[in-house]
């Protein structure tokens, strides 16, 4: 499988498919701990490098699965990113109780928005047991939406710091929004930005903000969210697509049945031309796609190796459903 380095830490290698690690957190229904070692197998036999995590996800499980999947490997031969930004709190409560975002798991703990110094060394300590790993090789800002003073002020400093002390290797933020990263990316010392959901063949906003941006500065970019949270992911969206964790609206849904249509004329499914456009971007140094087990780590792999003929771009562009085509 292909690698690109970031450019400003060469030594940070990515594969261009990352492994998303956040259904290893029972995202949405329970995952069993050996679906998620066996989906992380097949993840590092298929060439997979680059595995993405975070505390948020089921409230450190994707973390300790995660580490437990790698432990057994060669730790120079792959890296991992998790975020800071969320600390866990322990919260005793009913033991029937379960975790109100999203993931599977007993609310065992509360997630408390934390950009502070102490929060940052504190989160990176706590990913580290967690995993069981020596070092974190990307760290990134999670959601700081409505905290930029507060990361900028602080968070961004510390990460700065422990880089530069090695124990960290590249920081960045990871956000679903586009227009904050490349702020970022402007105006702080980072070295990769992961952009979920706002560059896709159904939608380039990044590509106004942060893709330039980052392109001049040689910030690399992590794309998430390729299939906008489903509606891109099969090969003709059904009537319940989601979009951005929601119903998808109907004018959407109509417009992503007439990109398949026309990927279909040239030989391709839809989410096989949903990889292969993000990666034409030249600031683009990895995708992240979110898998649960083997089959959907095989899938992931097999769309990724598709061709894409270059006349696809030009016409989805011709027929005014592809705003920008690097």
């Amino acid at each position: 499988m292909r690698v690109r380095a970031l450019p400003r830490r060469p030594e940070v290698r990515l594969t261009e498919l990352g492994f998303g690690a956040a259904q290893g957190g029972n995202l949405y229904r329970a995952t069993t701990d050996e679906e998620f070692a066996s989906a992380v197998d097949t993840a590092w036999e298929a060439g997979v490098r680059y595995y993405d995590t975070a505390p948020h996800y089921g409230l450190g499980l994707s973390e300790r699965r995660l580490g437990a999947a790698l432990r057994h490997r060669p730790r120079d031969e792959y890296v991992v990113s998790t975020k800071v930004g969320r600390l866990l709190v322990p919260s005793p409560q009913d033991a029937h109780l379960r975790d109100s975002d999203g993931f599977d798991v007993p609310a065992s703990h509360r997630r408390v928005w934390d950009f502070s110094r102490d929060g940052v060394l504190r989160s990176i300590e706590a990913s580290l047991d967690r995993t069981g790993l020596d070092r974190i090789d990307i760290v990134y800002l999670h959601d700081p939406d409505d905290h930029w003073e507060w990361a900028v002020r602080e968070a961004v400093p510390t990460l700065v710091d422990l880089r530069d002390q090695g124990v960290v290797g590249a920081i960045g933020a990871g956000m679903n929004q586009s227009e904050m990263l490349a702020r970022f990316v402007r105006e702080a010392d980072v070295d990769v930005m992961m952009c979920a959901g706002r560059y896709t063949l159904l939608e380039q906003g990044a590509a106004d903000d942060l893709l330039p941006a980052a392109e001049s500065r040689g910030v690399g970019v992590v794309i998430a969210g390729v299939y906008n949270s489903g509606l891109l992911s099969r090969d003709r969206p059904p009537a319940d697509a989601v979009y951005n964790y929601q119903q998808a609206p109907a004018e959407l849904i109509d417009r992503a049945r007439r990109i398949a249509r026309v990927c279909e004329t040239y030989g391709v499914t839809l989410p096989q031309a949903a990889l292969a456009f993000v990666r034409r971007h030249p600031a683009v140094v990895s995708t992240v796609v979110g898998v649960r087990n083997t089959s959907q780590v095989a899938e992931a792999v097999r769309r990724s190796e598709a061709v894409v003929a270059e006349k696809l771009w030009d016409a989805l562009t011709a027929a005014g459903l592809l705003a920008t085509a690097p």
